[in-house]
């Protein structure tokens, strides 16, 4: 009988236990029922990577898109593309295409005032700032709340009636930079803050989150939501009526959920980042090989572990009055999409996707 020579023997079984360690440890889980067609996208490719969040300004003009180098960037058509609108620093000067530099600042969820026309924004490094309806360098609002600073302000949401506004602060040690390490340590430090732009007070309202992101009123402004990147809890604060002030758990989604927006017919479509896997939830579940993490894996390694080394898109639809989960869409092989980071549902239908990392918007026309 020939024997198998060995140079034949150890790369097929190292072939074979990969595959078994990919199939059982990193695999992303399958999300049931849901539709495969995030593909089918159209892509606006962007000239800066990360538009994190998408807004429309009260005259329908956008989307305004947060990217990575600290300014904030128009849609103006086919024809003109993208232009500058604003930015969150003044120091431009070694700012980067690429990749976040501090001093740069990095805008990330936007929110337009209609009676007003200032854009709202959340930026990792220097708390919630605003710029009026020409644009330019955006001032400082607020970077501090009952004694601690801002460190990570995220996502934000306007209560216009009562001249009031949301935002998370998604922890109290790491900025943007550093969120998939704020993710994986098992700390709750996230908090809610609500400012007052009257009073010019900032007063926490949710505390003991564990890395929050995405956060967001509904329709009639009774209560905002906030999800959890590292749990995908999404929690539920009263801010009106007999339940005022007081909070719960109103759904939890598949994956590690990003930015939230409300839709026109009054539900929310939550970005999810990444599926989740075994792996995964094995680094969030134990706070000591978080802190290992931290300390020892580039973040570039872990980011391409969390996304189970194929980054790929999923978008969550919930139910606005009860939390159930209505629609799953994805793009299941990240032919199209990759990193989303918001779902921004327009009265026309069609749905608008940024990305955290990606230099590209996506808009998919379900008609």
């Amino acid at each position: 009988m020939q024997r198998i020579p060995t140079w034949f023997t150890v790369p097929a079984v190292l072939a074979v236990l990969s595959v078994i360690l990919y199939q059982t440890i990193i695999a992303p889980d399958k999300l049931e029922g849901a539709k495969n067609i995030l593909s089918m996208a159209k892509t606006i490719p962007i000239p800066v990577n990360g538009p994190e969040s998408i807004e429309w300004d009260p005259q329908g003009e956008g989307p305004y898109a947060s990217v990575v180098d600290g300014r904030i960037l128009k849609w103006r058509g086919d024809k003109l593309g993208w232009v500058e609108f604003a930015y969150t620093s003044p120091h431009r000067g070694n700012c980067s295409t690429h990749k976040v530099v501090p001093t740069c600042g990095r805008p990330l969820g936007l929110s337009f005032e209609k009676k007003t026309g200032d854009l709202y924004i959340c930026d990792g490094y220097l708390g919630v700032l605003k710029v009026g309806p020409e644009g330019g360098l955006a001032e400082l609002v607020v970077d501090q709340a009952e004694g601690r600073k801002v460190m990570f302000a995220n996502q934000m949401d306007i209560d216009e009636e009562e001249d009031v506004l949301y935002f998370n602060d998604s922890s109290d040690k790491y900025h943007f930079r550093d969120v998939f390490f704020a993710a994986l340590i098992s700390e709750w430090t996230g908090r809610v803050i609500k400012y007052d732009k009257k009073t010019k007070e900032a007063k926490v309202v949710m505390d003991n989150l564990r890395c929050n992101n995405g956060l967001a009123l509904n329709k009639d402004q009774s209560f905002l939501i906030v999800c959890e990147s590292s749990t995908g809890l999404v929690h539920r604060y009263w801010t009106k009526g007999p339940k005022a002030g007081t909070r719960d758990v109103f759904t939890k989604v598949p994956g590690y959920p990003d930015n939230i927006r409300l839709t026109p017919s009054g539900d929310f479509w939550i970005g999810i980042h990444s599926k989740k896997s075994p792996i995964g939830r094995w680094m969030a579940g134990n706070k000591w090989l978080g802190y290992f993490v931290e300390k020892t894996v580039p973040l570039e390694w872990l980011v391409a572990v969390i996304n189970q080394f194929k980054p790929h898109g999923v978008a969550v639809k919930i139910s606005g009055e009860t939390g159930e989960i209505l629609e799953i869409l994805e793009d299941k092989e990240g032919k199209t999409m990759k990193y989303v980071s918001e779902v921004y549902e327009r009265e026309d239908g069609k749905l608008w996707f940024g990305s955290v990392f990606w230099p590209a918007v996506w808009v998919l026309d379900r008609k």
